[in-house]
């Protein structure tokens, strides 16, 4: 039987890598299209070295309408999309707002259309926690009504959600989001990690960077929330989990599962942890003692969210099975592996 074919958007990324291993494991065909705006070509190649096979690779901006018209004339048979391909940094976000409307919802919007005129029906959107703003109940569900959003990337994810609802309303599309929480770690080969280019927008590289050496020290910004520590509270999920959940969403479309045109699901682990746990448990499991300071809050950011996750796991039929100290320890290797490159080239 020949193998479906999924386009993954965005492949090269952290969790579009990830995610297409997992794809490839499962049995799928992959199809890659990203921009290298946030990633890197030798990714590529690492895929290949842990699948034992490259997917196809396209480079091309999203947001460029003409361009991915003539992608779709050369790749038929698409049985489902994964669409990560979005700029993502929170903080970058509320600085320049117009780069992530522009980039996230033009290219939502070419992609649908796309889909629609080569009759694709079945996509997966990554969304995001940062749709439910600073909700006033914790852990959140999926009908947990949205605040408004914190950051523009927020909006961006609240805009494409509505978006996704309102065309597969019209049964042109059947879309299951998944609304992701913290994603860190790094593939168990140390071959796939997080490699933001810059700084760091997220606190598991800057971690990383801090105890490799690249930054001088670690901020923590802010410790005078209502939480427990008095710093922010997330829901840490491993890469690895978040990436089987797309697997199993593109095997609930394909096999015509789904229960609506629309379905959306909490994708994270269903515990808050701060960011004062995550470096107590860097350290603990890394042996290695971090230098860190405690900075300013940093706009955006909202004091404490983490998931109920029940829904993902009665009716998606999926469960995390990675705990922190794999997030920690797997997130330094990576780190580690990424040094010994740049050190031997």
């Amino acid at each position: 039987m020949d193998k479906k074919k999924i386009l993954v958007t965005g492949g090269l990324g952290f969790i579009g890598s990830h995610t297409t291993v997992e794809l490839i494991k499962a049995g799928y065909n992959v199809v890659i299209i990203d921009d290298l705006s946030n990633s890197q070509l030798f990714i590529l190649d690492n895929i290949e070295k842990i699948c034992g096979s490259k997917p196809t690779f396209y480079q091309l901006d999203m947001s460029d309408k003409e361009k991915l018209s003539e992608f779709f004339a050369k790749e038929k048979s698409i049985d489902a999309v994964i669409h990560f391909a979005a700029s993502k940094a929170v903080g970058e976000s509320m600085q320049k707002p117009l780069k992530y409307f522009r980039n996230n919802l033009y290219s939502l919007i070419n992609l649908l259309k796309s889909m629609e005129v080569n009759k694709i029906k079945n996509i997966v959107f990554s969304s995001s926690a940062t749709v439910y703003g600073d909700p006033d109940e914790l852990p959140v569900i999926e009908n947990t009504p949205f605040k408004p959003a914190l950051s523009a990337y927020g909006s961006t994810k609240q805009m494409g959600e509505e978006i996704l609802q309102k065309v597969a309303a019209t049964k042109v599309i059947d879309c299951i989001a998944l609304r992701y929480f913290n994603p860190v770690g790094a593939d168990s080969s140390a071959l796939l990690g997080e490699l933001p280019i810059g700084p760091p927008n997220n606190l598991m590289p800057f971690v990383t960077q801090a105890a490799a050496g690249i930054r001088e020290q670690l901020v923590v910004f802010g410790n005078d929330y209502n939480t427990p520590d008095g710093t922010c509270v997330r829901d840490y999920i491993h890469v690895t989990d978040l990436a089987k959940a797309h697997v199993r969403s593109c095997d609930r479309l394909i096999n015509n599962e789904v229960q609506n045109n629309y379905e959306v699901f909490n994708i994270g682990t269903g515990n808050g942890i701060s960011v004062l746990q995550i470096i107590q448990a860097f350290e603990k499991y890394n042996n290695i003692k971090l230098d860190y300071t405690i900075g300013k809050r940093r706009p955006g950011d909202a004091p404490a969210i983490y998931a109920d996750v029940s829904l993902a796991n009665k009716v998606l039929g999926w469960k995390t099975e990675l705990g922190l100290k794999e997030m920690v320890t797997s997130a330094w290797e990576w780190q580690k592996k990424v040094i010994h490159n740049i050190l031997n080239t």
